[in-house]
């Protein structure tokens, strides 16, 4: 028999608690249960007035907003607030019932700018569920896995600018110069001269110290962007998101930078921010597989575990490990059995070595050895290429290789997490600020939804 009563109950009254109204295994309750809030009024305390000004709204209430939009991906706060207006778990969660009227959409923006913008806050609430996961002590620090993932700018790719840009010193470039003085020293050469300002604005890029310059493209409308273009990706102005995990999947650390910064210069701020937390392995793709980090690693006793990169090396020409490196009397031996002298050792930490032109013009394998035209095999060396054969020898360990296949269950399914489900693709916040903002809270709904879901198998 057919039932038509459609809309006979709306106006119906029912006298019935909040509480009641949300299925007792929806996700929300299990993060309230996880985390006790009340933290938050300690760590924002000093943005408010103790005794001037109306009263605010309850700021345990704010920060709970944004955490409904990036726990379930919603597109933009006003988008958030409407849905907020309906659904009587996301009120229930903000402690408002069924009257109460819901804040702006723009109240948080608001209060962004005026109390919480220049602060670490959302680091601080990151920092303080990852706490939480350490004190079950769910988190294991000793394999950590590395990668940056890009997400797209609030930035039109057609309004943009040409800019002359200095390029930040990286981290190294004081203790490479150092060695490479030493290493020029050693065998009987001047040290380096300062390059001069006109030669620093010829945009070469190269040397060590910083201070060069180069073109860039700008987005007029997120200055902080920056131009992304990798593989067959289409281009973009973005952000590049570098991450830390664990081999269980917490979220250890992040940093922000513009799209078009190589995520090996961008690793010492990451590291600085994990290197406490008792790291004994640090896995990572090829993109860090350079000799700074190798020695920065292994100097502080952690072993980097890299994979394998193939030679650059023209097809028909001869591998460079096919070139014998002798120590003791630090030349190279090639194939046909002559030596690469030492030359010189130039500005970005690489000796060179170089053969003899009248010997090479007589070799039988010239044709695969070089395509020179004065016939002399050039062959470099880093000052610390040590640290990288040691990269090698761990790379060839026992269990290496199947440790690195795990990025793909870690750190590269979290990146895929984040952009399927948490809203990561792209972001509709404008600057470098927010886009820290946008991480914190994303990685922290991240950390924390899967806590609540732990402590709800374990009974807690």
């Amino acid at each position: 028999m057919m039932t038509q009563n459609p809309g006979k109950k709306r106006e119906q009254i029912v006298m019935m608690c909040m509480d009641d109204l949300v299925p007792q295994d929806h996700m929300l309750r299990k993060i309230d249960r996880a985390l006790r809030w009340d933290f938050i009024y300690d760590l924002v305390e000093d943005k408010y007035s103790p005794d001037q000004g109306r009263p605010s709204l309850d700021p345990v209430m704010l920060i709970k907003i944004p955490f409904i939009q990036y726990l379930y991906g919603i597109r933009s706060m006003r988008q958030t607030i409407r849905e907020i207006e309906v659904n009587v778990a996301y009120r229930w969660f903000l402690g408002l019932d069924m009257l109460d009227p819901v804040p702006h959409f723009t109240t948080f923006g608001k209060n962004y700018t005026r109390r919480f913008k220049d602060t670490d806050l959302f680091e601080q609430i990151f920092r303080k569920i990852l706490e939480e996961c350490y004190r079950f002590k769910l988190v294991d620090p000793t394999e950590v896995f590395v990668d940056a993932t890009h997400v797209k700018a609030h930035a039109n790719g057609r309004k943009m600018q040409r800019r002359i840009a200095e390029q930040e010193a990286r981290f190294y470039d004081a203790m490479l110069r150092k060695e490479i003085d030493a290493d020029r020293d050693a065998h009987g050469k001047n040290p380096l001269k300062e390059k001069d300002k006109d030669d620093n604005n010829r945009g070469d890029g190269g040397g060590t110290g910083g201070g060069s310059v180069k073109e860039e493209r700008m987005s007029t409308t997120d200055p902080e962007s920056g131009w992304f273009h990798k593989g067959d990706h289409k281009e973009v102005f973005a952000y590049s998101i570098e991450t830390a995990c664990d081999k269980h999947g917490w979220i250890l650390g992040y940093t922000v930078s513009p799209g078009n910064m190589h995520d090996s210069k961008t690793f010492k701020g990451l590291f600085d921010k994990i290197e406490t937390i008792g790291i004994e392995k640090l896995i990572a793709d090829a993109g860090y597989k350079t000799p700074a980090i190798a020695k920065l690693l292994l100097d502080k006793g952690i072993q980097p575990v890299f994979p394998y990169k193939r030679p650059m090396t023209k097809e028909g020409f001869f591998k460079k490990h096919e070139f014998a490196y002798d120590e003791y009397y630090d030349c190279y031996v090639c194939p046909n059995g002559m030596t690469l002298e030492y030359s010189t050792t130039n500005r970005d930490g690489y000796r060179e070595y170089k053969s003899s032109r009248e010997q090479c013009a007589e070799c039988p394998y010239l044709s695969q050895c070089t395509a020179s035209r004065n016939h002399e095999k050039l062959i470099t060396r880093h000052v610390w290429e040590e640290y990288m054969e040691a990269c090698e020898d761990i790379r060839c360990t026992k269990g290496m290789k199947d440790l690195y296949a795990l990025r793909k269950e870690t750190i590269e399914r979290l990146f895929g997490t984040a952009k399927e489900a948490h809203g990561f693709r792209y972001t509709n916040m404008i600057g470098k600020a927010r886009m820290m903002m946008k991480a914190g809270l994303t990685f922290a709904c991240m950390n924390l939804k899967k806590l609540a879901k732990m402590k709800e198998a374990w009974g807690y």
